[in-house]
């Protein structure tokens, strides 16, 4: 298995992770600001996305090496 190959799933796997640690602190910020009026807002960052851009790059890198090297998948 070539880099690119290894790498699409542990790039996806580490986006879903850390999409889901974001997700559960946004949770308990909200369940620790119920009695509050004024709820502090969390800045998220778009994980899902670069996650997604980074999937798609590291496809077209697999795409390109294996066409460049005649290697199988």
């Amino acid at each position: 298995m070539c880099m690119f190959c290894a790498a699409i799933p542990i790039a996806a796997t580490t986006g879903v992770s850390l999409n889901s640690k974001q997700l559960k602190a946004k949770r308990e910020a909200q369940v620790q600001s119920d009695g509050v009026e004024e709820p502090k807002e969390l800045k998220t960052k778009p994980i899902m996305t670069i996650t997604a851009g980074v999937v798609v790059l590291l496809l077209a890198g697999s795409v390109t090496y294996h066409s460049l090297t005649g290697l199988p998948y």
